[in-house]
């Protein structure tokens, strides 16, 4: 059980006014099932999860739960810049009270697993924004939760990295749940059975994936500019053209994940594709 009761969440702004990301929200999270969290740029999913993992605390109100909850993986933040990878890994197992033996097993894990040679071992001041991605990444798969919060993990390291962040993000959903923020609307197709829309403070639940994702799709800002007004032959000329560029660009780029084996991102933006194209045909109808 994950409950919101009353949840209002702000920030003040730089000219003392304060933005409100949530007011009094009250919400319950379905049990038992893995959660996509979407909505546009700015609505406050990532904000969400963090107040869900505990590194975020409400102006008032609350999260309710009796599961075990990860902090977002796929955030850099809390760790330590004095501290190396290696005792990074150490301070977290010693708040989880691991055992000493399982500390080595999770070390040795996280190693292997963030892929940064000899930095394991140097402060974490001096890495990389993709190598402290990686560490955090790899320390939060070390352990084991009820549900894992995922926030734009596809955005972390290579091709390589993210095929086997995939793999393991499999393994896990397999035993646990996860509650993930993504703009790929592939991935939460794939890894996810409901899907929550934050829009305006508001929190709506789908259990259609399907549907969430073509109510998120309409808020996209490719949609007022696919179906505005037009105003002359001029201007429907132009921004045809436009969108004939970015559907031959999709096309192209379907293409190449397809030959480098991603075939379900492939097949994504061929549906985006399609998408252009029907609209386009549509407008150039009307």
């Amino acid at each position: 059980m994950i409950e919101l009761q009353n949840l209002t969440k702000s920030y003040q702004l730089t000219n003392g006014e304060r933005r409100y990301i949530f007011r009094d929200l009250n919400f319950s999270f379905p049990e038992g099932a893995n959660i996509g969290l979407i909505g546009r740029n700015g609505a406050g999913k990532s904000t969400l999860l963090r107040l869900i993992g505990g590194i975020d605390t409400p102006d008032h109100g609350r999260v309710v739960t009796d599961q075990r909850i990860s902090w977002p993986v796929g955030l850099s933040g809390g760790l330590q810049g004095s501290l190396t990878g290696r005792d990074s890994v150490k301070f977290v197992c010693r708040i989880y009270g691991t055992a000493h033996d399982e500390m080595l097993e999770k070390i040795r894990f996280v190693e292997a697993f963030a892929e940064i040679g000899d930095y394991f071992d140097q402060p974490v001041k001096t890495y990389s924004s993709g190598m402290r991605a990686r560490l955090n990444f790899g320390i939060s798969w070390a352990f084991d939760f009820d549900y894992y919060l995922m926030d734009e993990i596809g955005a972390v390291g290579d091709a390589g990295f993210k095929q086997k962040s995939r793999q393991l993000v499999q393994d896990r959903i397999s035993r646990s749940h996860v509650i993930m923020v993504s703009h790929s609307m592939s991935e939460i197709a794939k890894l996810c059975n409901v899907v929550v829309l934050v829009h305006n403070g508001e929190a709506v639940l789908y259990e259609d994936v399907d549907e969430g994702i073509s109510a998120y799709q309409a808020l996209a800002d490719i949609k007022p500019a696919a179906t505005r007004e037009w105003r002359g032959d001029a201007a429907r000329k132009t921004v045809g053209s436009e969108v004939d560029d970015i559907i031959s660009r999709l096309e192209r780029r379907a293409r190449r994940l397809e030959k480098l084996g991603l075939s379900e991102d492939a097949r994504a933006l061929e549906h985006m594709t399609r998408r252009l194209t029907n609209l386009q045909k549509y407008n150039g109808e009307k």
